[in-house]
């Protein structure tokens, strides 16, 4: 059985598929400044909880040395 041009057709398919999927940012100006902007702040807002998790491991880590010094055994003429 001749299949004739059924690859010409898939192709000419996979062609219409691939323009219609091609195109660009489907959002407006002000979609795009409203977006880039909420986008920043969760990135400002995830960059501060970043530093206060840093900030809290390194005081604590300060504290932990300053509690190792005070429990550590002092050595009198044993």
């Amino acid at each position: 059985m001749a299949r004739g041009n059924q690859r010409d057709l898939a192709r000419e398919k996979n062609q219409k598929n691939a323009a219609k999927n091609k195109g660009g940012n489907k959002k407006d100006g002000y979609e795009q400044a409203k977006s880039k902007l909420s986008d920043a702040e969760k990135m400002r807002q995830k960059q501060a909880k970043a530093d206060a998790e840093k900030e809290l491991a390194a005081a604590k880590a300060a504290q932990e040395k300053i509690d190792a010094k005070a429990k550590k055994p002092t050595q009198l003429g044993a």
